[in-house]
């Protein structure tokens, strides 16, 4: 694989999914929590994801871990992003039904919220993804986040914890992200849109191309 990888989130149909495989995504993400504005039925996300292709990133939002897991189970997830307020525990509890890696979503605001979120999940979380701050979603909305928040700090995040780098990145903004963020993965949703829910095949690769130059 790449330096860094790219994930290509908020997907909604299927031939959107299979685009973002053919012209190099790493991931495919779909939301699978009702009553957010890119949510997708498991019986729909179950086409995103092809055999040999790239992994799927089933996203949920402070779910009852039954329904996690028969909802990942049908959409045959790799990955479990959980984008609420889930707690350690529950990241625990989900490790012990699958063998599907985690991400924990985190929105911090200041150096110091970071590192405490990674002390929080560094023991229970394969990466932590960072999102920006809105007052009002827990995530997917565009919001930027102070990249110094990571900068100042990337070398004190454990090393076996990935950073997944989120929150309105674009074509035009993701190199200069990778660059001084040095993630190890780049997640992008409606910076790849032309309208909201509508994935715009040249951007999708325009980002991926301006994430590895």
């Amino acid at each position: 694989m790449p330096d860094v990888c790219v994930k290509i989130c908020g997907l909604i149909r299927p031939e959107d999914a299979h685009h973002a495989a053919d012209v190099g995504a790493d991931y495919l993400g779909a939301i699978l929590s009702e009553g957010f504005g890119r949510s997708v039925p498991a019986a729909l996300a179950r086409e995103f994801a092809r055999p040999g292709g790239p992994p799927l990133v089933s996203v949920f939002v402070d779910e009852p871990t039954a329904d996690v897991v028969a909802k990942a189970r049908q959409v045959r997830a790799s990955v479990l992003q959980l984008h609420g307020e889930e707690s350690p525990a529950v990241l625990d509890e989900l490790r012990g039904e699958g063998g599907w890696a985690l991400w924990k979503a985190v929105r911090p605001r200041s150096s110091e919220e970071l590192l405490r979120s990674a002390d929080c999940y560094a023991e229970h979380a394969d990466a932590l993804l960072v999102d920006g701050w809105h007052r009002d979603l827990p995530g997917g909305g565009g919001a930027h986040f102070p990249w110094e928040v990571i900068e100042d700090i990337r070398g004190q995040l454990p090393s076996g914890l990935a950073l997944v780098a989120a929150g309105g990145l674009t074509p035009d903004t993701v190199a200069e992200a990778v660059a001084r963020l040095t993630p190890d993965v780049v997640d992008v949703s409606s910076g790849v849109e032309s309208a909201p829910r509508q994935k715009d095949a040249a951007k999708v690769e325009a980002f991926i191309q301006a994430a590895r130059a």
